[in-house]
């Protein structure tokens, strides 16, 4: 068995690894075919990535033009704990406010709030998390990416 056989990660550990993480590397293709690289906050939503940003952001002309991404997910620092999920597809876009808004509270629901610092109670935090949704939802387009090749590599399988 060769070494990339052997770090692969089988179906079911790609997929908690997706739910598990929180932060991605997205790369879209700019106008002139270089890549544009930057991290976004998602959420998983019917097995699919899905993100949200604004409109008018370089990503989202970007992807307007052409609909192929790259995300990354990695975890780990030393060599032997690096472990990641690599997706490339293409992207649908969300332009409608539900839709952007339910993609919006999905991603809001899994990042730390610097709300849910101080004495506020549980139910304020989660309202004003809503509010802020609801108000950014206005402006922004949200993406479902659909997978068309899935690599993954799981350096602690070396361990074993």
């Amino acid at each position: 068995m060769n070494q990339r056989a052997t770090v692969a990660m089988p179906p079911a550990d790609v997929a908690e690894h997706l739910v598990q993480g929180r932060k991605l590397q997205l790369a879209t293709v700019n106008r002139d075919g270089t890549p544009h690289l930057v991290s976004m906050f998602y959420a998983m939503h019917g097995g699919r990535i899905a993100f949200w940003t604004y409109r008018v952001s370089q990503k989202a002309r970007n992807m307007a033009r052409d609909p192929r991404v790259t995300c990354l997910v990695e975890a780990g620092d030393g060599y032997f704990e690096l472990r990641g999920v690599q997706v490339t597809g293409e992207v649908t876009r969300i332009d409608d406010l539900a839709g952007v808004t339910a993609v919006g509270r999905l991603i809001a629901a899994r990042m730390p709030s610097p709300l849910a610092v101080g004495d506020l109670p549980p139910d304020e935090v989660a309202a004003a998390l809503d509010g802020y949704v609801a108000h950014a939802a206005t402006k922004r387009a949200a993406y479902l990416v659909e997978p068309r090749r899935v690599v993954s590599w799981d350096h602690r399988r070396l361990m074993t």
